[in-house]
């Protein structure tokens, strides 16, 4: 994949955010219709949906973005942690921590007769973070793998743009809330891509990996306390 084709993926990641999340919505709906008290079945079954759909490789480079930090290691080491396959003590209490609160946030927000509405608008959130932590003066941490074919490919108007047209049909669609729970999603792609340049220098596949499911929890967080 050439660094186009590269920017031009990042650049739809939110549309194929609403494809996943509609999915995901689609289960919910479906769960409650078939048994309308069961909120927690529906909350793990569209959780594990969107994880399902990505192949569990953003959920496995939070992991290894965990480790890495965990470790308080110099670049290299830190760079070479997150290239290892094996999972570390980091890596399984971030995975934890954010699947429980993904299904917990989403199950109060069933509860309160905003689920299907919910995942949908935390999913997209969640894939809007790779407009800007692929923005243009992001540098790729390692020149392989793919940090190198999407970091710095987003010209920060078209991040700027896409996510105005992000939280504007949010806000138009669900509410306020939808709105914070979008700017939300995009000061955790800021601050994570902030850590990663400070510690490794710039971005990796696992750095964006990172952002998405971080996003994810907090935007489903927001949409939850705002029922």
């Amino acid at each position: 994949m050439d660094r186009g084709v590269g920017r031009r993926a990042m650049v739809l990641a939110p549309v194929v955010g609403g494809v996943v999340g509609g999915l995901a919505a689609g289960v919910v709906v479906g769960v409650l219709a078939v048994r309308p008290g069961a909120g927690l079945l529906a909350a793990v079954l569209g959780v594990l949906v969107v994880a399902g759909v990505s192949g569990g490789l953003h959920l496995d480079g939070l992991a290894d973005f965990a480790d890495a930090l965990g470790s308080r290691r110099d670049r290299e080491t830190m760079l070479r942690i997150m290239k290892q396959s094996d999972i570390g003590p980091f890596g399984v209490l971030s995975l934890v921590g954010v699947l429980l609160v993904d299904v917990a946030a989403l199950a109060v927000c069933i509860e309160a007769g905003f689920g299907w509405q919910a995942i949908l608008i935390a999913v997209v959130a969640s894939r809007l973070t790779l407009v800007w932590t692929c923005r243009s003066g992001v540098p790729s941490a390692r020149p392989d793998g793919l940090g190198g074919v999407v970091a710095g490919t987003v010209p920060t108007w078209t991040a700027a743009l896409v996510s105005a047209v992000v939280t504007a049909g949010a806000v138009v669609a669900f509410g306020w809330a939808a709105g914070v729970a979008v700017l939300l999603a995009i000061g955790v792609a800021l601050a994570v891509t902030r850590r990663a340049r400070k510690l490794l220098g710039g971005v990796t596949g696992d750095v964006l990996g990172a952002a998405v499911e971080l996003a994810l929890p907090i935007s489903l967080l927001t949409l939850a306390l705002s029922s």
